[in-house]
């Protein structure tokens, strides 16, 4: 799944306004945990500047505003400006992330579908890079026929009895 725009129905009435959400429903994942970024301190700062091997996000800004920047293993950068609350940013793993441009009353609220796992980020924009153009190169994929192909992990052996080899990526 690619980085998305999700928005969310809300209820709007004089006396209240609001929204919710739930794992598998509206975001696509189970949540297992929730953080949030606010403060007048992050005025003028870059949060994030990382990538998740595992982890899945989903962005709210539920009051102020903010951007968030991703960046793919192409190198394709893309800005998203959130700045109401039904409207969120769905953010799959292995996408290099920038939260940035946020005003006094921010508050970003994001949900994740890990725990906290510090091993799990990348850190470095080149490792991430490094490790994304790994994968990219990890297999090939060979034509048998017009209708058939087999997946090849490079340096591996072929396996002249497979018809079709399926392989996963952890992405």
């Amino acid at each position: 799944m690619d980085v998305k725009i999700l928005h969310f129905p809300g209820i709007d009435s004089k006396s209240k306004r609001s929204f919710s959400f739930a794992g598998f429903k509206d975001v696509p994942f189970e949540i297992k945990r929730i953080f949030y970024i606010f403060g007048i301190d992050h005025v003028g700062l870059v949060r994030g500047r990382h990538a998740n091997r595992k982890s899945e996000f989903v962005l709210f800004n539920i009051s102020g505003k903010s951007k968030v920047k991703t960046i793919d293993v192409d190198k394709n950068e893309v800005v998203y400006e959130l700045n109401e609350p039904r409207k969120a940013v769905y953010l799959p793993r292995m996408i290099w992330k920038e939260m940035y441009d946020f005003t006094e009353n921010s508050v970003l609220m994001v949900v994740t579908n890990e725990y906290y796992d510090p091993e799990e980020y990348i850190r470095d924009f080149d490792d991430f890079i490094e490790e994304m153009d790994s994968r990219k190169n990890l297999y090939s994929i060979e034509a048998i026929d017009d209708n058939r192909v087999k997946a090849i992990e490079e340096g591996g052996e072929r396996d002249n009895d497979c018809r079709v080899c399926c392989f996963e990526t952890n992405f």
